[in-house]
């Protein structure tokens, strides 16, 4: 990688790390679906002007369908989810299970693109279902029913974005970036509108609510989006993928610093183990011998 292309990496892990801190904020008080709805409408009303401004053809009339459902897959779904999650536990610990989301890849393209489940690509997974269970099981001090619930939201959500991948590599092979990070964000909000009365905000917003929304939505989603397609442009969606190892670093380092949440060693463990897992399914660790 170029130097300019690790500044963008490292910046794109710094910001989504921080989502889960947004998400922390904002979700208690407007709701998960209400902070899900404001992510994908703002930022991606945002992406389409700067889009239309540079003169980019989204090509909406001809994808609108699998817009759709990338958006709900990739956004409207993981989006809610992560935001109920946050609402009962610490940004450190959502963004350490988020890490799981490259090995449900590994699962589900041996079950539906016919990729082949190699013994390194098995180990990985184990490893990463393992670094999961000791997360769960000890990372939190007093496990409660809610805890394990929002637990789950956010491997459900991993599973979403996964299922989305698989989506997209197999169906949607046409589409444009630019379209693709649009399109898709509206497409979410469009899903997630009609369930808005269903789940009404808490109270009303404070100014820090506010900010962590429009974090949320033009620099976790608009400019997070621009920085990532580029880099899968420049250096490939493999390369591009490493920002997965970065993400739960800069995730409990903002919580730590910024909400003081607790680190544990559990909780580093299991994260360590996970990513481990992910490398190997990805064979992003080459072994000699």
């Amino acid at each position: 990688m170029k130097r300019s292309d690790l500044v963008r990496l490292f910046a794109l892990a710094a910001i989504w790390g921080a989502s889960f801190l947004f998400f922390r904020v904002a979700a208690p008080v407007l709701g998960p679906l209400v902070t899900a709805e404001s992510r994908a409408l703002i930022g991606g009303l945002a992406l389409l002007i700067y889009y239309r401004t540079a003169g980019v053809d989204l090509e909406f009339r001809a994808h609108w369908r699998a817009y759709l459902v990338i958006g709900a897959l990739n956004s409207a779904l993981p989006f809610s989810l992560f935001a109920f999650a946050s609402m009962y536990l610490s940004a450190s610990y959502a963004v350490i299970l988020n890490a799981s989301a490259p090995l449900w890849g590994g699962v589900f393209s041996a079950l539906w693109l016919g990729e082949r489940l190699t013994i390194r690509k098995s180990l990985g997974l184990l490893l990463g279902v393992a670094g999961v269970a000791l997360v769960m099981r000890l990372g939190v001090p007093e496990p409660t029913p809610m805890l394990a619930w929002a637990s789950a939201a956010c491997l459900l959500a991993t599973m979403c974005y996964s299922l989305a991948g698989i989506y997209m590599r197999k169906y949607s092979v046409k589409l444009k970036p630019q379209g693709l990070a649009t399109c898709s964000l509206l497409g979410a909000a469009v899903v997630i509108l009609p369930l808005l009365p269903l789940v009404p905000p808490n109270g009303p917003p404070t100014v820090a609510v506010i900010l962590c929304v429009l974090a949320l939505s033009l620099l976790c989603s608009t400019v997070a989006f621009v920085i990532y397609f580029r880099l899968i442009a420049d250096v490939g969606p493999t390369k591009a993928l490493t920002v997965t190892f970065l993400m739960p670093a800069f995730g409990m380092l903002w919580g730590a610093l910024l909400l003081n949440e607790h680190v544990t060693l559990v909780m580093l463990a299991g994260c360590g183990l996970i990513l481990l897992g992910t490398a190997l399914v990805f064979d992003l660790l080459k072994f000699r011998g």
